[in-house]
Parts: C-alpha cells; structure tokens; sequence
C-alpha cells in the first residue's frame, strides 16, 4: 500500500505489487477500517499474460490509499466479500476478457468491443458491437410473479435505460437495472490528452455536471504538473460548481413536487432553475458552464460590476427558492408521499459504497470537500448535512439543506472576489504516476484518475460518476415497494445515464 492525498501524484514505483491474496487482504482491510473503494482499473500498458491493477481506497485524514496487484485471465472475485466490486469487476471483465471467477452477477457493463483481444468472456466476437442489453436477466418464478419492462425509450425528454421489475401484485421483489446504451468510448479516446477534442468530451459526458467533471480533469493535470491555480481563478470556480449544484438541487425539488402533484412548487423550482443556469450564463456564455474551465485557471472572470449583478440576482432567487422550498416541506400531504418511501438502509449504503445525496441521506459523511480537500484549499466550512432515514424524504431534505450551504457560499465568494490573473502556465505532468482528482458534483463524488508513462503522457484515464455507485442505491431503494413508486424513487435519486455509460 502507498498513500497520497487528493491531486498529489503517487509515483508508481512506490506502489507495491502485492500478491493477489495479499491484495485482497489489504483492500478488505482498509474497507473495514472505514474507507471507501474509489476506483479499480487496469493498467493497459500489460496487455499480454498478466494484467495489472490498482485499487484506489479513500481513508481517514485526508489520505488516498494506492494497492497494486497481477491478475492471470482468471481470478477469484471479491464481490461477494466486498460489494463494492460488483461493477469495477464486470467493468475488467468486458475491457479486458479476463473472469473473476465467482462474480454472482457477471454481466456487460456497457456493452462495447473488448479494448483488445479474442473473444470475449461472453463469447462475443469482437469485431462485431454487441447490441446493448443483450444478456440473461434475473428473473423469480412462482404463482402470480410478474414482470413489468421500463425503457430503454422513455416518455418526454429523457436518456435510455432499461429497468425490469420483479412483481407480485404492486410489490417489487426485484428491480434489475440495464444501462449502456450512452456509450461513447470516452476513457480510451481521453489517453491522447490534452488536446483540442480533450474539453469537449469531459464537458459533455454528463452535460448536468459540465463543471463538476471539467474541473476534476483541470485539477488532475494541474497536481500531475505541481501547478496552482490563483485564488481568483479558485473563487470564479467555486461560484460555477456551486451554481450547478443549485440549478440541479432546486431543479430536482421541482421535480419531486410535480411527481407528487404538489405545483405550486413544481412551477417555481422549473423557473428558478431556468434563473441559476442563466447566472452560470452571465459568466461564460453557456447556460452549463462550458468553455469555462481550462487547466490553469478559467477562461472567464467576474469583475465587480458582474459580481454587483449576480449578488442583485442571488439575493432576489434565495428569497424565491426559500419561499418554493417552504411550501413544499411544510405541506402534509407531500411528506406523506416522500417520508417512508423507497429507503436505503445505511448497511447497504455502506456495503454499496453509496456517496453524494443518496449516502448522505443514509447517514453517511461522504463529502469530498470535507473529507479531501486540496492542500492548497483554505479551509472550507462546509457543513455536515446528514440525512437518517436513507428515503425519498431524506435525499430531498440533504437537497434543501445544501441549497442553503451553496447560496452562503456563493455571496461569500462573490463578496470577497481575490485579485490576480485567472490563467496560470502548467507545467510538464510528472512521469510514471497515478494520480486521483476528486471534486463533490453535486450528484456526489466525483473520481478522475490517470496513469502516466515514461514521458508523462497519459496510457489510462479512468472515470468514475458519482451514478456509478448509487444506480445500484435506485435497485435497493424499489426492494418491497409499490412499483407505483418508481417514478418518486427514481427523481429522488436523479442519476445520469450518460455519466454512467461514458
């Protein structure tokens, strides 16, 4: 094992390769000693015989801990000790061709072409894309069992996903969850990075967390090259990601309003979204915030008749946001929709490696920037905001709560802007390292890692969505619900496919 903190380059010699039962061994450890698995992925670099892998596990005291190990084409899983492997080891399975033997659940994750290679573990040839979804679902057999199929094509304006419910009667027994069909080969097509093509496809492989992602790519290549951005540059990010968590959180109130047929809150919170994406838009030109970020700072300021302008607007919207929000909350027959309905238990957060909104209504203090702050970050005040219950009622209460702390922080920004230049130089990336960029989008946590060679260009670059871990959330939720529900469940937890598929 070897540590590091987040944004600081970890030299690839100083990562052990351990055996695999040592590995095991190890990640169980630090899993059981309170961490949380953030990320496993292969090192391409080994693309005959053995395969190398690290896995990434976040701790205590700010520290990011580093196992290394070699896998054959066959190994056993650790799914069934450590669930959070379910999806990292599928991932290996369909990258790779290689089977961790003993997966209770091996399946294709997003159905593409096996990264090279034979035929693949599913017996697919290759050559030929696999039609997404194309796999044995779970099924429960018995007297009056039913199967209800959702998607992949949805009504109104939404991504595909196919969701496929065991039922009897109204009782959801099993909820199994295909996604996929967003693929676009992002990670590969991100190896020759930086280049013109780099931006666009970190700002549009989850076109909601435009600034979430861009700026844990920014960091990344920030901490590989040792560089720091001005504290102006700093103050202009932090008021677009707390933007976009604002956009989403009000947004997503509105949408569990309108599911219950609450709207008074529904046709607010539609506008007032519209009202914090166009503040994002007064800084940079795009409603979503891209072209904002860029490795070295931002590519848009905010000077001080702007910043007069949107502290004018913040203030009028917090009124308006507080006064939808008010409604919402203090109406029985909306608590009594959201209060009990589709819970989480926190052993099953836990044991999921749930993060973002749906950990935090669990119980669990899953906060990047609390539990990993950059070095060079002042010390941030951000508040512990927890839910208990892990239901529909807890995930929106974290929301309302982190709409407070982002208004707060915004105005102070805004308030207290620093001088400086909003574009710094970046410097060579170090060599033959494994970085992690970790940044709280306002889904969650959000991990960008990368491998450098010899040269300190890139050969892996791996992403992780905070959806990755809390789809899996979204099936436990629906366990011994009404399927009446889904709709409910499935807004309280907002995930991205795209995030997902990349």
């Amino acid at each position: 094992m070897s540590t590091t903190t987040n944004c600081v380059p970890l030299p690839l010699a100083s990562i052990p390769q351990l055996g695999y039962d040592d590995y095991a061994q190890a990640v169980a450890g630090a899993l059981a000693d309170g961490g949380t698995l953030l990320a496993v992925l292969a090192d391409p670099s080994s693309t005959t015989g053995r395969h190398k892998l690290y896995a990434v596990v976040g701790g205590r005291n700010r520290m990011l801990s580093a196992f290394g190990t070699r896998v054959d084409n066959r190994f056993p899983s650790l799914t069934p000790i450590l669930p959070q492997f379910h999806l990292f080891e599928r991932e290996l399975a369909e990258q790779l061709g290689v089977i961790p033997e003993g997966h209770p659940w091996l399946k294709p994750v997003r159905f593409h072409r096996l990264w090279h290679g034979e035929t693949d573990v599913w017996g697919r040839d290759p050559r030929n894309h696999p039609l997404v979804g194309e796999m044995e679902y779970f099924a429960v057999t018995g007297d009056e069992i039913h199967e209800v199929g959702v998607g992949p094509v949805h009504a109104g304006v939404i991504e595909p996903g196919h969701f496929r419910f065991q039922c009897f009667g109204e009782q959801v027994l099993h909820l199994e969850i295909s996604l996929g069909y967003q693929h676009r080969g992002i990670e590969p097509g991100l190896i020759e990075a930086p280049s013109m093509k780099t931006m666009a496809r970190i700002e549009t492989m989850a076109g909601d967390t435009t600034i979430g992602h861009g700026l844990a790519h920014c960091r990344l290549f920030e901490g590989l090259a040792g560089s720091e951005v001005s504290a102006r540059a700093a103050a202009v990010r932090s008021v677009a990601l707390e933007l976009e968590r604002l956009a989403n959180h009000v947004g997503d109130i509105g949408a569990l309003a309108g599911d219950v047929g609450f709207l008074p809150t529904a046709s607010f919170c539609g506008r007032l979204r519209g009202d914090y994406l166009n503040m994002t838009a007064r800084i940079c030109g795009s409603r979503f915030g891209r072209g904002l970020t860029r490795p070295g700072g931002v590519l848009f300021d905010i000077d001080q008749e702007m910043a007069d302008e949107l502290l004018a607007s913040l203030d009028q919207m917090t009124e308006h946001t507080r006064g939808a929000i008010d409604l919402f909350f203090n109406a029985p027959s909306v608590l009594g929709r959201l209060e009990r309905t589709g819970r989480v238990r926190r052993e099953d957060a836990v044991a999921l490696g749930l993060t973002g909104v749906a950990g935090r209504a669990c119980g669990l203090d899953c906060d990047v920037r609390r539990l990993y702050p950059l070095r060079s970050d002042k010390k941030q005040a951000v508040p512990e905001i927890l839910g208990a219950q892990g239901d529909v009622f807890a995930r929106a209460l974290v929301r309302r709560r982190e709409i407070e702390a982002s208004l707060a922080q915004i105005k102070a920004s805004l308030v207290a802007l620093p001088s400086g230049k909003t574009m710094a130089p970046v410097g060579r990336p170090a060599a033959d390292s494994l970085i992690v960029s970790l940044v709280e989008g306002w889904r969650g946590r959000i991990a960008h890692l990368g491998l450098t060679g010899r040269d300190g260009g890139l050969r892996r670059y791996k992403v992780v969505d905070p959806s990755f871990f809390n789809w899996s959330g979204l099936a436990m939720a629906l366990r011994n619900e009404q399927i009446s529900d889904f709709p409910l469940c499935n807004k309280s937890f907002n995930l991205s496919y795209c995030g997902f598929d990349l």
